[in-house]
């Protein structure tokens, strides 16, 4: 009788279907939901919001590569391609109205060699690319104005 069982648990095992290929919006869910929530909000005090800010920050290089090298991307078990899509996934969803018009798609390319050394010091380290993008923003505000 236990025969019977240790080959109907093999037949399932062989027909059941493989997992599921994965994609930007899983790899969301397993690698950053935890911190920056299903909808990309902040969590007060500890990690800021993707969700209308990350648009800005991908349309400068300063701020595609602090994406790419804080922690929790820099060291995901993710293919640098992977990496990539899930970036390009993320500033689709949670900021699209903040890219700039000439937004150019990460690619495993520039994710490999942005990716390495991961930030040390994040919070250090985004508070410079917003100082700089802030400066930027005055700086073109003043420059319109001239106009």
């Amino acid at each position: 009788m236990a025969w019977r069982a240790v080959v109907l648990a093999a037949l399932v095992a062989a027909f059941a279907p493989g997992p599921a290929p994965a994609s930007p919006a899983v790899d969301y869910v397993v690698h950053c939901q935890g911190c920056h929530l299903a909808d990309g909000s902040a969590t007060p005090g500890r990690v800021p919001a993707l969700a209308g800010s990350v648009g800005r920050l991908a349309g400068v290089a300063e701020g595609r590569a602090y994406l790419v090298r804080v922690p929790g991307a820099a060291n995901a078990p993710l293919s640098d391609a992977a990496l990539a899509e899930l970036l390009n996934w993320v500033v689709a969803r949670f900021d699209p109205e903040g890219l700039p018009p000439d937004f150019a798609l990460y690619t495993g390319e520039e994710v490999s060699r942005l990716r390495r050394p991961p930030l040390a010091d994040v919070v250090s380290a985004g508070r410079g690319v917003v100082e700089d993008l802030e400066s930027a923003a005055a700086g073109a505000t003043s420059r319109d104005a001239l106009q």
